[in-house]
């Protein structure tokens, strides 16, 4: 395979900041070796061959106007190696972004711990990740780019703990050295597992991105995130009077294939949209779709069941919960607003499912959500089937287009328990009170947007007026105080 060029880091700084505005923040590197040993000769070589005093420069540049801190690893530097003076580096460009309240943009390289310095460089992962914990409880955005190699304990650090992490096409990533597993088993590591590909594979990376697609990326990126939140205008919608549509005709709509679902919402009712990919923690699963996303000018994190991926893959899964909690923690780091979409046939059934976790995921997934203090709008998009769709339910608001519906088990399933027959999942649907006309008068939701007369006939204006829904709701929870909004939540559940 041919390697394509690794861009520098002058490179990353012409590619990603504003023309002229990159200073750095550097000052003299901390002494760390004795005078005239052979570790001090060898930091002068490495500074003389790469043009630079250390294996870590840190400074500050503009990205489409908007402040941002940079922290980045250089290779050319015995190998980006991370002794005491890099670390203290690293800690003192997070302590700033955070005094500053600075979003920060971190491009890691690095062959790890520096060997000549031995366990005290080793130690000092611990004092840059609690510089990562201060820096991320004030809510400010990082993002990591994982250049060629990442590596080690780097990777094992501040590598990893990116709000968004992207990585370089054909980049090396990885904790273990090749070497070192071969020296300690004798046989050669195998090559395709510590690459970037691989890694977004296994949703360890949200993406892969070349040079010149890094600033589009990290200015969306600073855009849904840290862009003042207008709440000056709150859009109108409308109540309008319903027809009585029987709950199966609506369960008959809401299946069609031609329905608009999650994607379709976010491509037509959303104003920008920034998708992510996996847990981050080697999972990911196609039926749950995270993103970033603006409505009106109210930012968001989403959560969103892809019932085309559930139909042609799988069922909603344990990692699918998985990519969801995620998205939960993502809103709670960022202080910004929840949005989960419900569309699901229900969650898998299956050996692996249970195997799995899917009950504990589900309630991992209802636990988190009801205690989220952040603002939380839920909308019963299509179907709502079982614990894969109450998992995403507890919100401070529930939405629910005119034919969603929400059930313990699809109406056959509940026929088939009472009737022994599946023949009278209409009689159950009605009984059941499923349709969104009945959730409403049970205050089970809070509004219904209507379809005219199917959301599949008009799929653009219905995801239109969906989203103008959303962004009502997020301005009006948002105006709310924290406390009020939270007590109010309390009210709700427990009068359920």
């Amino acid at each position: 395979m041919t390697r394509p060029r690794r861009p520098t880091t002058a490179d990353l700084i012409e590619a990603v900041f504003d023309a002229g505005t990159y200073v750095s923040w550097d000052g003299p590197p901390i002494q760390v070796a004795e005078p005239g040993s052979t570790y001090a000769a060898e930091l002068a070589a490495a500074a003389e061959s790469s043009g630079v005093d250390e294996a870590i420069i840190t400074g500050e540049g503009r990205i489409d106007g908007q402040r941002c801190a940079f922290i980045a690893g250089e290779f050319r530097f015995m190998a980006g190696s991370i002794g005491r003076a890099a670390a203290e580096r690293v800690t003192l460009a997070f302590e700033r972004a955070t005094r500053e309240r600075l979003p920060l943009f971190a491009a890691p390289s690095s062959g790890g711990t520096r060997m000549q310095e031995g366990t005290p460089a080793f130690a000092t992962m611990v004092k840059i990740t609690a510089a990562v914990a201060a820096y991320k409880k004030r809510h400010l955005p990082y993002i990591t780019y994982l250049r060629h190699p990442t590596t080690g304990g780097v990777l094992a650090s501040w590598g990893s703990l990116g709000h968004v992490t992207v990585a370089e096409p054909q980049a090396t990533i990885g904790f273990l050295g090749a070497r070192v597993y071969e020296a300690l088993y004798g046989q050669p590591f195998p090559e395709e597992v510590q690459t970037a590909e691989n890694y977004h594979e296994h949703g360890l990376v949200d993406a892969i991105l070349p040079l010149e697609a890094l600033k589009e990326a990290a200015s969306r990126l600073l855009h849904l995130t840290m862009v003042p939140r207008d709440l000056d205008h709150v859009p109108s919608v409308p109540r309008v009077p319903l027809p009585d549509v029987p709950a199966w005709e609506s369960i008959t709509r809401s299946r069609r294939q031609d329905r608009p679902g999650v994607r379709a919402l976010l491509k037509l009712g959303a104003d920008e949209v920034l998708s992510l990919h996996g847990t981050g923690a080697g999972e990911t699963d196609r039926s749950l779709l995270l993103a970033l996303a603006r409505f009106g000018e109210t930012r968001c994190v989403v959560l969103g069941q892809d019932r085309r991926s559930e139909r042609i893959e799988a069922p909603l899964s344990p990692s699918g919960l998985r990519v969801a909690r995620r998205g939960m923690r993502l809103a709670l780091d960022l202080d910004l607003p929840l949005v989960s979409l419900i569309d699901t046939g229900g969650a898998a059934l299956s050996k692996e499912a249970e195997e799995g976790g899917l009950p504990g995921e589900i309630a991992r997934s209802l636990f988190e959500m009801v205690a989220l203090p952040v603002p939380t709008v839920c909308v019963l998009l299509g179907q709502g089937t079982g614990g894969g769709a109450i998992a995403l339910m507890p919100a401070d608001r529930v939405i629910s287009a005119q034919h969603s519906w929400l059930s313990p088990l699809p109406p056959e399933g509940a026929s088939a328990i009472l009737y022994r027959t599946s023949e009278r999942a209409p009689e159950m649907a009605e009984l059941q009170r499923v349709r969104a006309l009945d959730l409403l008068a049970d205050g089970i939701i809070d509004r219904i947007v209507p379809e005219y007369p199917d959301a599949a006939e008009e799929p653009a204006a219905f995801c239109r007026r969906m989203g103008q829904a959303i962004a009502h709701e997020l301005v009006e929870l948002s105006a709310m105080t924290t406390s009020d909004r939270l007590e109010a939540r309390r009210a709700r559940f427990r009068a359920l």
